[in-house]
């Protein structure tokens, strides 16, 4: 049995952990940049290793590299043009899921556990990409952006997921992002980070202080 099972309900993050879309955000941010004549010196690494870290990291990286272009344009505008950008992207398909999510709701699905989904993406986003990997409809609950205030890592999202799911002893939540750890501890929920160990934010994850897996896939393969 899967260590995994002994706990109830379980929470999902959504981008980069079940489903493989980081490097088209990253795209969606490269592409609006550069079309306002602005380089986007940042490789995938540095991107997500600021993205990873707070909901405010990207805007003060790239309105402090670009300071001419933001004396005209405030950043929520550029904000909602990358999001439309990034709509576009995932239009044009060919997503996959990351390695072993299957497998992980699999068997969360089998044994009956409540688990949902807890992303800051948004309805719109999320819709798009259940349409092209039906298996996430199994998915029951899904909180998104527009259902609680304040994004990772303030912990409203995983507070309002707990109020459609309830609270237990032993609930459980999976991020790919320390922002995403810290919401999860802000609402009392055991937290287990599943990332790559070479991904820059794992210079910050102190030894045996937080269950890490460098994937489902990993984690799949344990037993108890």
């Amino acid at each position: 049995m899967s260590w995994i099972l002994e706990y109830s309900p379980i929470f999902f993050d959504f981008d980069g952990l079940l489903v493989n879309t980081e490097h088209l955000h990253y795209k969606a941010y490269k592409t609006l940049l550069e079309s306002y004549g602005v380089s986007f010196p940042w490789d995938f690494a540095a991107f997500a290793s600021v993205a990873h870290k707070s909901s405010t990291g990207l805007s003060t990286l790239i309105t402090a590299h670009a300071p001419k272009l933001f004396e005209k344009l405030d950043w929520n505008t550029f904000y909602e043009q990358k999001k439309a950008a990034y709509v576009k992207l995932l239009e044009k398909g060919g997503l996959e899921l990351m390695p072993g999510a299957k497998e992980v709701l699999d068997l969360v699905q089998k044994a009956n556990i409540p688990h949902a989904v807890v992303t800051n993406s948004t309805l719109k986003q999320i819709t798009l990409i259940r349409e092209q990997l039906p298996l996430l409809k199994k998915i029951p609950h899904w909180i998104t952006r527009e259902d609680y205030a304040n994004p990772k890592p303030a912990p409203d999202a995983y507070l309002k997921a707990i109020e459609i799911l309830g609270c237990s002893e032993k609930m459980l939540g999976f991020e790919d992002a320390l922002r995403g750890i810290r919401a999860l501890e802000g609402a009392a929920i055991t937290p287990v980070l599943v990332c790559p160990s070479d991904h820059p934010q794992m210079a910050e994850v102190f030894p045996g202080s937080l269950k890490v897996y460098t994937s489902f896939t990993e984690i799949t393969r344990i037993r108890d």
